[in-house]
């Protein structure tokens, strides 16, 4: 499945919880209280786990992950997992994640 189909679907399964799509750094993104928890860029999706949380250690570890650098220049964010399509069966966990964190 392409990666624009499954964050269609990551999106329909995380409205109920308050999800909505939008965009952030002209890419694709999912947000909830005012604020981005995931963004698709190409064949990753990214997520905001917070640098040294376990979430973020064990995204980490997932083959191909990497810190989201959303210029491509050299200047990724500490906060921010980018997760291949490849392993896209782990995108839903983390997105939850991701979302948890964002919860008032």
């Amino acid at each position: 499945m392409d990666p624009d189909t499954l964050f269609d679907e990551l999106a329909a399964d995380l409205a109920p919880r308050g999800a909505t799509a939008g965009a952030i750094f002209g890419k694709r993104a999912l947000k909830a209280h005012g604020k981005a928890f995931a963004c698709l860029k190409g064949d990753t999706l990214a997520v905001k786990l917070g640098d040294g949380t376990p979430a973020h250690g064990r995204a980490l570890d997932v083959p191909g992950a990497e810190l989201f650098d959303p210029s491509g220049k050299g200047r990724p964010f500490k906060d921010w997992v980018a997760i291949p399509a490849a392993h896209s069966d782990q995108w839903s966990g983390y997105a939850e994640t991701a979302l948890d964190a964002l919860a008032p």
